[in-house]
């Protein structure tokens, strides 16, 4: 998944999207561990695309908590 196609999604599909990956890594390292992995380089793949997603979390949280902190009060 390109860097861009994160930045079009909303914070419930980020979560969904991490999720999803964190369950394929897992699955990747348990097929390591069980030497049926064929492609190893996908690993590295994943952990990035998770923290791509991690980071992207991480500005619409904190977007959204000025968002709320700079509204006037009445």
């Amino acid at each position: 998944m390109a860097t861009t196609a994160l930045t079009d999604l909303t914070y419930p599909e980020l979560r969904a999207k991490d999720s999803e990956l964190r369950q394929e890594l897992f699955n990747l390292r348990l097929q390591k561990a069980t030497a049926r992995l064929e492609k190893p380089h996908r690993i590295r793949e994943i952990r990035k695309e998770i923290a791509r997603c991690q980071t992207r979390l991480t500005e619409l949280r904190k977007k959204h908590q000025s968002a709320t902190t700079a509204a006037p009060k009445a």
